[in-house]
């Protein structure tokens, strides 16, 4: 896969690490939560995903388990890896209910939205 930008940071400042390849994620499905002006869900949040994300997103109308084979797309189960929008990561804080990420593989575009020691209280653990 062909990062789209080779400097892409993560939020803590380092190199943007991928963040899924199987299921392959990312606004460019190249498996990093890399962005661009097109991107207007601004996909930049790598999250471990857990089953209370997955109903919230389902309730809130965002359907991540159903598979959608046109987009190659096969749903999502907890566990996997996933960039997601960052107003969706923000909307699942507020409502108690975010799942963990990655810090070395979210953009730093998140940063905008969510200070970094909020993000970190919900870094993943290893």
């Amino acid at each position: 896969m062909r990062r789209f930008d080779p400097a892409a940071r993560n939020v803590l400042g380092g190199p943007l690490e991928v963040c899924s390849i199987n299921p392959l994620t990312g606004w460019f499905r190249n498996g990093c939560c890399e962005t661009e002006g097109l991107d207007h869900g601004t996909h930049v949040v790598c999250t471990v995903v857990t089953e209370a994300f997955l109903a919230h997103q389902l309730r809130e109308g965002n359907d991540l388990v159903t598979p959608r084979p046109e987009y190659l797309f096969t749903g999502l189960k907890p566990g996997d890896q996933w960039c997601v929008c960052l107003t969706r990561w923000k909307d699942a804080l507020d409502a108690g209910c975010a799942p963990p990420i990655r810090l070395d593989a979210t953009h730093e575009e998140a940063l905008v939205v969510v200070p970094l020691e909020t993000l970190k209280s919900y870094a993943a653990v290893a």
